[in-house]
Parts: C-alpha cells; structure tokens; sequence
C-alpha cells in the first residue's frame, strides 16, 4: 500500500518512478504521494540521518571514499551543465558508477517535496492507494477533511484514471505521482467506480499533514501507537501518546512498514520508553557521535515492538535501541537493514545528491546495514495477535 513517507532509494532503483517511492510514505497519501511500502516492494524511504538533517554533520571532515565521490557528482553535474546538459541526469551517473547503494539525486522540486515530507506535510488530494490481485488501483484509504475526502471519495473504490490517463494495471507508484502532481490549487481530473456506478472528479490539490502517528485503544489495558514515519514532531507525539495512556496499560508500538525519517524524531520516541541513557552510536565522514535519550521516559511500562520488511533506516535505529537495552520485546519479521548515513550536496543546475557518509550501530554495537534487525519472536502471520498475546504475558493486557 501506498501512503505518505520519505528516503533515498537503493540504488538500482531510478529517478522518476523511484522517486514516487521515496514519498511514498508521506506522500503516498496524498493522493498518494509518498509513502514508503515494504523492503520486498523496494521502497524509498528516509534516510534514517540524514546527515542533512543532523545539526552535528559538518562537511569537511570526510574520508577519501566519500569526499571522492562527492567530487565526482558535482564535476559531473557542472560539466554537463556548461555543456547545455541535464546536470541531473549526469549526477545521477556518477552515483551510479559510485557503488553507492543509498546515493540518490533530486532536482530542485522534488528536493522540496522530499523536505516537506520530513516536515510532514506534501502536496495532493489525500488519497492512498494499493494494487488489487486483479490489477486495479483501489483507495484504501482517505484523509479526512482532505479533497479526496470532501469530493466523497471512499475507501474500496476504484481508481480508473488521472486526467485522463489510465491507471488500470499501471504501477501504484505512476499513479501517485500523477496525483500528487503540481502545486496546491491545481485540478487533477480523477476516473473512479464503486460497484455497477462509475464517475469523474476535479479535485483541487492542498497542502496536507501526514499523521505520521495514530493511537488506538484496543482494550483498557492495550495501546497501539502505530509510527508511519519519524517526520517532524512525531517523537513528541509517541511521547505524549505514552504519558496518556492508562497506568498499567502496555504499548504496542508497531513500527511496520515506517520506511524511516528524522533520527533526531526518532531518538525522542526512545525517551518515551527509556530513563535515559543510549540510543544509537553513528559516524560522519570518520567521525564518531552518539544519540542519547533525554531522562524521565516510561522505563516500567510493559512495551512490544511491532517490525517487518518495511521497517527501515531511523525505525530500525528505534527498534535496535528497545531491544539492545531489554527494554522491549520484538515481534514479526526482520527488518530491511538500512543503517547507513547520508549527506545532502548541493549541485549545478539546482539539483540535491545524497551522498552515503557513515553508519549507525544499536548500543550493542549491532551494524543494520544489509543486516537489519531479527525480532525476538519471529513471525510472518497474525504477527498483531501474537504481540498481544507476549504483551499479556508482561503485564500489559488482561
């Protein structure tokens, strides 16, 4: 399923349709528009620090791989450029020839949208979308108050086509893209059916939040914070989704599926569950740093951590840090495995690369990246039942 999210996606993976991916989390939503599915749909996820978006990376201090291939981007894209070239394209090249698996290049709009999503907020309709088995694009979901949502989209219909292109048996990605489209106020054109009727839309396109976390109380004794995606503000949200919940009611924090975000995010969702103490150890360019928890989080409350394929980057980083230091219990599927760092570059022509600079490690010392995490229960099936099920046994449901 499509909805919103952020990240570079794996080399391998182009510009263009990749790039739906890569909001895929966040905008996936927007009538699709990024949002990041599963590691086995190779998705495009945040990098989990970024080092944009990491106030301690500094340019300068860089090994001779890296500040290499930085080098040859930008060359790249400036002579392409002077040359009456894509510097896009060029850059793109070069990152490719690189060897860097996480390395992507933006041009100048689609960096914008990417930091919008970090923001947590993209452009669009409010849609989410996913594949049928028979090949249709159906909505599986509608942001409320959105357009979609106003044009009295549901749900369970089918979307046919986006100003008057098709989407039957087209990739979810293209659609997203075609939805997302231009800026807020634009009109896009939408074909949709439900049962026997079949109907055309103008929606006007909006500036939508993501909603990265939701709370549900399944039971007195049971709260599910689900995280789509460590984006601006999500941190204080899990935080204060903890400190609300009922005494003595157990978490299920269920991470499946949350392709990444902002490390700093996601260390303030650790201060939820922990005293304290250490989250993550990275370096940058060479240079060692480590993530700490602030004080006074939740450190008795009985707490399940919910991951799969599709938990990547900053939400392995979450997941690592629960677990390592026994605070949580990890239920489902093992994780994608992307533990690596990126640094934005500006280039000629406007464009953005991101560049791998360095790697994080749980406070184990636990590499994730091309490993991921293994979950203390591996399951593949009914994985939210039997996280119930280990929550009960720690005092968390009745």
């Amino acid at each position: 399923m499509l909805g919103p999210d952020l990240c570079p996606r794996p080399r391998g993976v182009r510009r263009g349709a990749a790039l739906a991916l890569v909001f895929v989390t966040v905008l996936a939503t927007a009538a699709a528009t990024n949002c990041l599915p599963s590691a086995e749909r190779r998705p495009t996820a945040l990098p989990a620090g970024t080092a944009a978006h990491d106030p301690d990376a500094r340019q300068g201090h860089t090994t001779r791989g890296g500040d290499r291939t930085a080098e040859d981007v930008t060359r790249a894209a400036a002579e392409a450029e002077a040359d009456g070239k894509s510097g896009t394209r060029a850059a793109e090249d070069a990152v490719g020839r690189s060897g860097d698996r996480w390395g992507a290049v933006y041009d100048k709009a689609e960096y914008e949208q990417y930091a919008d999503a970090l923001e947590g907020r993209y452009t669009g309709v409010g849609l989410w979308l996913a594949v049928t088995g028979d090949g249709r694009t159906e909505v599986t979901r509608v942001q409320a108050g959105g357009p979609a949502a106003r044009a009295g989209i549901e749900p369970g219909d089918v979307l046919h086509s986006v100003d008057h292109w098709s989407a039957d048996g087209q990739p979810v990605t293209e659609a997203v893209a075609r939805l997302r489209g231009d800026a807020a106020g634009s009109k896009v054109v939408v074909g949709l059916s439900r049962g026997s009727r079949s109907w055309t839309r103008a929606l006007d396109r909006a500036v939508l939040g993501t909603h990265d976390v939701s709370v549900t109380a399944l039971s007195a004794k049971v709260v599910m914070i689900k995280v789509a995606a460590f984006s601006k503000g999500s941190g204080e949200q899990v935080r204060t989704a903890v400190r609300r919940a009922p005494k003595g009611a157990g978490v299920l924090l269920d991470l499946r599926g949350n392709s990444g975000g902002l490390v700093t995010e996601a260390t303030t969702a650790a201060s939820a569950f922990l005293d304290g103490g250490l989250v993550a150890t990275y370096d940058v360019h060479g240079r060692q740093r480590a993530l700490y928890a602030q004080g006074g989080g939740d450190g008795a409350r009985p707490l399940v951590v919910l991951i799969d394929g599709g938990t990547m980057s900053a939400a392995e980083l979450l997941t690592g840090a629960l677990q390592d230091r026994g605070r949580a219990v990890t239920v489902g599927s093992r994780t994608f495995g992307k533990g690596s760092v990126q640094m934005p570059t500006g280039l000629a022509g406007g464009s953005v690369a991101e560049l791998t600079v360095g790697h994080y490690r749980t406070p184990a010392g636990h590499g994730l990246d091309g490993s991921g995490i293994t979950p203390d229960l591996p399951v593949t099936e009914h994985a939210l039942e039997h996280a119930e099920t280990v929550l009960s046994g720690l005092g968390g449901a009745t």
